[in-house]
């Protein structure tokens, strides 16, 4: 039950202070015990999805969390949505750069100072910055989506569809890792946060490559404003 209500909020079927059903609607629904429904909304409490409103019962909390790039694109292959409700994104960049980042170079295999087309992008919950989004896409990978150099905002899963449409290969989607680090201070603009300049301030991290079955097609990256709750994938 959990389970179900958590992926309607993060797919944005729930939105912020819509309501659950009611505990007689989830019994019958699942038909479990009263019991096993104040265990599944328990859950949901302690992971701040959802809250109690009184005479309202159980909302959907405000902004509960973030998802990053790949979820995203996801959840818009499974039901259209690019953004949750209040969701929005801002500060669309694209340019043609040298990469010289180590890591992005082996993810992609460039080498150091090859051009690559990176698209950066800030993603906004209620108007308030939460995550930094960067995509970097090799020669090869542009060559047959070129529309990925355009200037402009590009719908979220644009990239993989059209490029499996033109090519014939399939996308997958690599591990997704975390770390933390400090924050540049292009990101601390991007993120609103005004530090002094002697301040470290730590961030979350995640990263994913994208293949095809001659190599990597493209990488990204997702930086989480201090204090944003974002879901792990559950390994198996």
């Amino acid at each position: 039950m959990a389970d179900h209500f958590r992926k309607l909020i993060q797919d944005g079927e729930l939105a912020p202070r819509d309501p659950l059903p009611s505990v007689a609607e989830m019994r019958a629904e699942f038909a479990v015990a009263a019991k096993t429904v104040s265990r599944a909304l328990g859950v949901l409490k302690s992971e701040g999805l959802v809250t109690s409103r009184g005479s309202l019962g159980t909302v959907v909390a405000k902004a509960p969390m973030v998802i990053t790039g790949s979820d995203r694109t996801a959840r818009m292959a499974r039901n259209g949505r690019q953004y949750a409700p209040g969701e929005d994104s801002t500060d669309h960049r694209v340019m043609r750069r040298s990469v010289h980042d180590g890591a992005v170079c082996r993810a992609i295999e460039l080498e150091p100072g090859d051009e690559a087309v990176i698209r950066i992008r800030t993603f906004r919950q209620d108007g308030r910055p939460t995550s930094v989004s960067l995509s970097v896409y090799p020669p090869r990978t542009v060559a047959h989506v070129p529309e990925l150099a355009a200037e402009g905002r590009m719908t979220a899963g644009f990239f993989a569809p059209i490029y499996t449409e033109r090519t014939g290969r399939e996308v997958t989607e690599g591990q997704r890792t975390g770390t933390a680090r400090q924050a540049s201070q292009d990101e601390l603009n991007a993120l609103a946060i005004d530090a002094p300049q002697h301040m470290a301030v730590a961030v979350l991290v995640t990263e994913v490559t994208f293949h095809d079955e001659e190599g990597p097609i493209g990488y990204w990256e997702d930086v989480y404003a201090p204090g944003t709750k974002m879901p792990i994938s559950r390994t198996t």
